[in-house]
């Protein structure tokens, strides 16, 4: 059991701080290209600026990005030696695509970034942009294809304890794919956009005024705004391929016990001797209406399940942190964009300036609790209904060892991108940026 604890809590640590990376080289590249896009059209150098400015900053989180994922696939193969030699030809394809993406995509970011002067025409330098962000996006949809057979697998026949007559595509478009992909698209390009207003918001909260970065917060509390109504409506899709698919999951999460009609949603609240609910509140029908589309339908509890196949009922407290955040910040959006709109002064004072820097890392606190939702709701499976956690961990005694290893090279990594981003842009500042490039005009 020892080998299974540390694979585990080794292969968290990595997605946690993985994710991070990963999401920020995902939505990033949507705004670097919106921002030049505007400049372009409106002939506006700030705006240029900001697709110049964000490119840099991008850069170190990819390099970094490259590590940690490297860091993902070894340790599947270290780790889950059982699962990988099981689902190995199922998810090969999907994990052969990832790495063809992010090659598209780091090409044609050198270009990019190395042709900034090159085009007398700037409309066709940003358009290698799209190759950027496409290969940005597909990343994440392939890797998340693969995740998305864990907890839905098809496209195999099973003989002797083997995978045989496997179908790669019919594996890869299994029923949990369409509203996972959707929802790690969706959430990446709002926590992306929700980063950037942070520190612009930041920024104005430490006396620089400049105008770029009240147009930067305006771009990107616009877009984050629409994609935190889009995770919203996907959520509303995922709670409906749980209740068909993974009911278990559903049920632990919203701590429904009993099979019931007129289903009840648990939001908040306290477990005391093991089902009893404290401190709750309590929306009539909405767990019905979540699940099926009906007030009235019947939602399956946690007495239809044994015991041993109930995902850890803490993943509730996640399911709560992630629904939480996204209406927090869905709604200081609003509030902001109405009152710019309106011309408030209250949209830049200090109080809520500084409730708009919460946004950013509330919503890769979001992400986070969505991850491990994802992973922790589908336990004690690795993959659901065929192979066990348990029985697809690595052997070995040394696990122990990788995890401080990895510690000490996530801290190094962590702390060395955080140092390298914040002395590029504080001794390059935009007022400082703006003077240099009017000067060389």
């Amino acid at each position: 059991m020892d080998s299974v604890f540390y694979s585990r809590v080794l292969t968290e640590l990595t997605l946690t701080f993985h994710i991070i990376y990963a999401t920020i080289g995902v939505g990033i590249p949507l705004f670097i290209f919106m921002a030049q896009w505007m400049g372009i059209k409106k002939q506006d150098e700030h705006y240029i600026l900001m697709a110049r400015r964000w490119t840099r900053g991008y850069i170190i989180t990819v390099a970094v990005g490259v590590v940690t994922g490297t860091a993902i696939g070894l340790q599947l193969n270290l780790l889950w030696p059982t699962f990988m030699q099981l689902a190995g030809k199922a998810i090969a394809l999907p994990l052969f695509m990832e790495t063809f993406a992010f090659f598209f995509e780091a090409i044609f970011l050198g270009i990019y970034l190395y042709t900034w002067d090159r085009f007398k025409d700037q409309k066709k330098h940003m358009l290698l942009l799209i190759p950027v962000a496409i290969g940005a996006s597909c990343s994440a949809v392939f890797i998340t294809m693969v995740n998305s057979f864990m907890n839905a697998p098809q496209g195999f026949e099973m003989m002797n304890g083997e995978f045989i007559n496997v179908q790669p595509l019919v594996a890869m478009f299994n029923p949990a794919m369409p509203t996972k992909v959707a929802h790690v698209l969706a959430t990446a390009y709002m926590t992306a956009a929700f980063i950037l207003a942070s520190i612009g918001a930041y920024r104005i909260i430490k006396g620089s005024n400049h105008i770029y970065h009240k147009k930067a917060l305006l771009l990107t509390i616009k877009v984050g705004l629409v994609f935190a109504i889009a995770s919203a409506i996907i959520g509303d899709f995922s709670g409906k391929y749980l209740a068909a698919y993974q009911p278990e999951k559903l049920a632990a999460m919203e701590w429904h016990f009993e099979t019931e009609e007129e289903a009840s949603l648990t939001l908040f609240g306290v477990l005391t001797n093991g089902d009893e609910i404290k401190y709750s509140i309590e929306i009539p029908y909405a767990l019905s209406i979540l699940a099926h589309g009906n007030p009235t339908s019947k939602v399956l509890g946690l007495d239809q399940f044994p015991k041993e196949d109930v995902p850890p009922l803490y993943i509730h407290y996640l399911f709560n942190i992630m629904v939480m955040i996204g209406m927090f910040v869905a709604l200081v959006a609003l509030i902001y964009i109405v009152g710019n709109w309106l011309r408030k002064k209250f949209v830049y004072k200090k109080f809520f300036l500084w409730t708009l820097v919460t946004t950013g890392p509330l919503c890769m606190l979001a992400i986070e609790a969505g991850w491990w939702l994802a992973e922790v709701g589908r336990q004690p499976w690795v993959l659901r209904g065929i192979l066990r956690t348990e029985d697809a961990a690595t052997t070995s005694n040394d696990v122990d060892i990788m995890l401080y290893l990895f510690i000490g090279l996530y801290l190094l990594l962590g702390i060395a991108s955080v140092i390298v981003l914040i002395r590029m842009f504080k001794a390059n500042p935009i007022e400082r940026e703006l003077r240099d490039r009017e000067g060389g005009e």
